[in-house]
């Protein structure tokens, strides 16, 4: 069959078809989750300590300068003081959870749809030919 034969086999399986469209969607998701924790999540963090946002919260551990004092962590960074950006780290545990918790609710609503479905009780099955005729003789005995 060969490479391109082999290789045409496995990427038109259901599979790899599902696994391509679930990390595209998946990736997608990520990005308004990590939206909603950015723009609304965050400022409201943020709104509870001094108003700042978490993300540019710093501390210096080596002024660029001596004695160098800095407003904001890209002005520190740009003065090459080393800097530890907590905040940063902060934001990105936020994210995760954020992220992770999002998609165990969508995961934990698509199982208890895919419950209810498996609950829902089964059509009888049609009877068969043989089993007309005897419902029909036995209704005619009733007569």
């Amino acid at each position: 069959m060969g490479l391109w034969g082999d290789f045409k086999k496995f990427a038109v399986k259901g599979n790899v078809i599902d696994l391509a469209v679930a990390v595209v969607i998946g990736g997608a998701f990520g990005l308004i989750v990590k939206a909603f924790v950015a723009d609304i999540i965050m400022p409201l963090v943020g709104m509870l300590g001094n108003g700042d946002k978490i993300a540019d919260r710093f501390m210096v551990l080596k002024p660029g300068k001596e004695g160098e004092i800095y407003q904001s962590l890209s002005q520190a960074k740009e003065a090459g003081a080393n800097v530890l950006a907590y905040g940063h780290f902060i934001q990105t545990i936020v994210d995760f959870l954020l992220v992770a918790f999002s998609i165990f609710m969508v995961i934990r609503i698509f199982e208890k749809m895919k419950k209810k479905e498996e609950e829902k009780p089964a059509a009888p099955p049609e009877p068969s030919s043989t089993d007309k005729l005897l419902m029909e003789i036995r209704d005619s005995l009733k007569k």
